[in-house]
């Protein structure tokens, strides 16, 4: 059987206001089949971001285990976290955060120069992915030039540009809407099963979360 590409063991994450301890995440257990596309479904609040950000390394205070690809994670230095995120994770946000000066091509081909690609393999994959996306004709469009259905798609382009092992996505269509979100997500759940990536979809909306392989619930604190 293939390892799972993401494993979550007693995760956990508090916060301390005043007197009062909050328990935003209390012992998420979860694990992810490599290509699997599971929803976390839950209402604003309940920590799905909180969630995100553990798995994503973007931030400390955590307890519990995480691995990626099987590799523990949840304890490495800045230097370390970066590297998995570069190497093995890629991201997709409510609202696109695209470099304003970059058309939509450099701003997919950017992540992977970073990542060590030549300049004329990252500008062909580019390419590819934007094409696949519908967005062949809009190669040379800076993000205002773009609709906000356009610019999401290329954040997607962007997410999956290094060819991740598991894509996080924190209502990636939260800032559409409902008919612009349906495309978008339809391309989203597409393309990343064409790629071969898993992914982890936050999601306050029951409809879209029943489009994907899978939907755990979180529910003060908890999966279900």
């Amino acid at each position: 059987m293939n390892e799972p590409v993401l494993q979550l063991a007693s995760l956990a994450r508090s916060f301390v206001q005043g007197d009062a301890r909050i328990d935003v995440l209390r012992g998420i257990d979860l694990s992810i089949a490599p290509g699997e596309i599971v929803a976390l479904l839950g209402p604003s609040g309940s920590g799905k971001s909180t969630l995100l950000q553990a798995v994503g390394l973007l931030e400390g205070g955590f307890e519990g285990s995480i691995r990626i690809a099987g590799e523990e994670v949840a304890r490495l230095d800045a230097h370390g976290r970066t590297i998995v995120r570069r190497d093995r994770l890629g991201f997709v946000y409510q609202f696109h955060h695209l470099l304003p000066d970059f058309n939509a091509t450099e701003n997919v081909v950017l992540p992977q120069l970073v990542h060590g690609a030549a300049r004329p393999a990252a500008d062909a994959r580019a390419t590819t992915l934007l094409t696949a996306l519908g967005l062949g004709h809009r190669l040379t469009h800076r993000p205002s030039q773009l609709s906000g259905g356009e610019q999401q798609r290329v954040a997607v382009a962007r997410a999956l540009a290094n060819r991740p092992a598991l894509v996080l996505a924190d209502e990636p269509t939260g800032n559409l809407d409902e008919t612009t979100a349906d495309i978008v997500l339809a391309e989203f759940l597409r393309l990343v099963r064409e790629e071969g990536s898993a992914a982890l979809v936050a999601t306050h909306n029951e409809r879209l979360a029943g489009r994907m392989d899978r939907v755990v619930r979180l529910h003060e604190g908890k999966l279900a």
